[in-house]
């Protein structure tokens, strides 16, 4: 056999596993609706783990048993992975094996003996109302694109939109006659949420000025656009929060959710309902809401002192 034709057996079970690994991610995006982010975190994990079987045991995918998954997860946390990222690892892993059982091209789960690793629930990081303030105030608005920042963070804090739904907001989703905008959240799910009368007001110049400069010539149905009349990334929009918080002297650590947070838990500091949070937020579950009620107890404190006969 030539060197040539022997490169050629190496590499035809890699592409195999790409095949298989992208039919899954069809599947997994026709039933759950993921995000692409989420779908490219489940790509890397699964290509990683191929990869892993490939070299080490010379098999695939669909061969692999629980030995070989305990065998890779342990060299993983021996290396340093984190809780958190192995039990999204596996996760990836239980999503692909199920479907494969389903399927018929495995003829058991080998991810059913494999306890997922304990994790503590995260309590969001909220920023208080006073930074809130100073990260608005940190663009220099006297320029489209910082005129453009300081509308993104007005409309994020008053609407606690994901990263992804704000800067994914079109045109078509805003009614600013009714103060509403509509947006597309996890699994396609479809929610109204209101502007508030700041944020509307700084939509309202901004449409009227800066995104017509930013835009020059170029046409799209992005709210929100780039000196270059390009929709805005989240990265880009991620990469600017940083850059405020650091001209508005904020020194905890931020989130991409950071201002989700906030939003939340100043509702629920100012009275908010719990249900009216979770509708806002878009969560599915109320437990997940529920996350963000720990951070106004002290808002609870001070109610009960206020009015409670023996406060």
């Amino acid at each position: 056999m030539s060197t040539g034709s022997r490169h050629a057996d190496r590499r035809a079970p890699a592409a195999d596993e790409e095949a298989l690994v992208g039919v899954f991610l069809d599947a997994l995006w026709m039933e759950r609706g993921l995000a692409d982010h989420t779908l490219s975190a489940y790509r890397s994990d699964l290509m990683a783990y191929a990869r892993w079987l490939d070299q080490r045991h010379a098999i695939a995918l669909l061969q692999a048993d629980h030995n070989h998954l305990k065998a890779y997860l342990a060299e993983r946390v021996g290396s340093g992975a984190k809780p958190r990222t192995t039990a999204r690892l596996l996760a990836s892993l239980r999503s692909f094996y199920r479907l494969q059982l389903r399927e018929g091209r495995v003829a058991e789960d080998p991810t059913l003996l494999v306890a997922s690793p304990k994790l503590g629930r995260p309590l969001p990081g909220a920023l208080s109302e006073p930074e809130v303030e100073a990260l608005l105030l940190a663009p220099d608005c006297d320029e489209p694109l910082g005129f453009r920042d300081r509308t993104m963070l007005e409309v994020a804090y008053a609407t606690g939109l994901r990263v992804s739904e704000l800067v994914g907001l079109c045109l078509g989703q805003l009614n600013l006659r009714q103060g509403v905008l509509r947006t597309i959240g996890k699994a396609n799910k479809e929610r109204l949420v209101p502007l508030g009368d700041e944020a509307q007001a700084w939509l309202e110049d901004y449409l009227a000025g800066s995104r017509a400069v930013l835009l020059g010539a170029s046409t799209t149905p992005a709210l929100f656009v780039t000196r270059r009349g390009k929709a805005m990334t989240r990265q880009a929009f991620w990469y600017r929060i940083k850059h405020y918080a650091q001209v508005a002297g904020i020194g905890q650590p931020l989130s991409p959710h950071t201002l989700r947070h906030s939003f939340a838990t100043h509702l629920l500091n100012h009275g908010a309902d719990l249900r009216v949070v979770q509708l806002l937020l878009g969560h599915s579950d109320l437990a997940t809401t529920q996350i963000y009620t720990h951070v106004a107890r002290h808002r609870l404190q001070e109610l009960h002192a206020r009015h409670h006969p023996r406060g």
